[in-house]
């Protein structure tokens, strides 16, 4: 299970970039931290690529279900995280890339489902479960429209939104790749059929014509010596 390192990777990556973004306070620690404000804007490469603090209340790339299904995303967050891992450890003989895939989203899914879950008691701004999730990768590519909205900008995501992604690509290849491997190895299995057939079918014409030669000895032998009565 050593996969699950790529999991803590982009769990801490993800939190330490939200906490840093959002600002927060830890008394004992003797350590604040101002954050930024929610719509604060910094440019990084002009307007192509921008850190832009917002708070998305629904699920990834800033798509809202509405208020009343939000108990609901959370909840299957929580269930959908579990099943990951579960499955991570049934998979723990199968191909590494897809382990890798399966790891990365997970933990992809537990740092947003932190924010749904925590977020808002440790902000004080909502009950458990009603969390609001923290993103700020704004990059600007070409207008499109998705799940009934336009857009003129990509939705502004996070760490944990990028590491699913990226997981669900690594998937995509890998069952493509999978699919290829299966794919040849059915034909090399063929034409080793056909090898192995081709090869029998001389060895056996051969064998028949051993066993008429051999039948027509025998009877010339049989017949040879014996007197013609007229």
């Amino acid at each position: 299970m050593r996969v699950l390192f790529f999991t803590l990777a982009v769990l801490i990556t993800d939190q330490l970039s939200k906490f840093y973004i959002k600002g927060i306070t830890i008394p004992f620690l003797n350590l604040k931290l101002e954050g930024m404000y929610i719509g604060e804007s910094i440019s990084i490469f002009g307007d192509f690529f921008k850190i832009t603090f917002i708070e998305n209340p629904g699920m990834a790339f800033g798509f809202n279900p509405g208020s009343d299904f939000k108990l609901w995303v959370s909840l299957f967050s929580l269930v959908a995280s579990i099943g990951l891992l579960v499955y991570l450890y049934l998979a723990r003989d199968k191909s590494l890339s897809l382990r890798i895939a399966i790891a990365m989203i997970l933990g992809g899914a537990i740092g947003n489902l932190i924010d749904r879950m925590f977020y808002g008691i440790i902000y004080d701004y909502a009950p458990m479960f009603y969390g609001k999730v923290v993103d700020f990768f704004d990059f600007d590519f070409f207008n499109f429209s998705i799940l009934g909205r336009d857009y003129d900008r990509w939705p502004i995501f996070n760490i944990a939104d990028a590491s699913v992604t990226i997981g669900v690509l690594i998937l995509v290849f890998f069952y493509r790749h999978h699919s290829k491997v299966e794919s040849g190895e059915d034909e090399k299995s063929v034409e080793r059929d056909t090898e192995d057939i081709s090869k029998q079918v001389p060895e056996a014409k051969l064998n028949v014509e051993k066993l008429n030669e051999d039948d027509i000895a025998a009877n010339g032998e049989t017949d040879k010596g014996k007197e013609i009565s007229i």
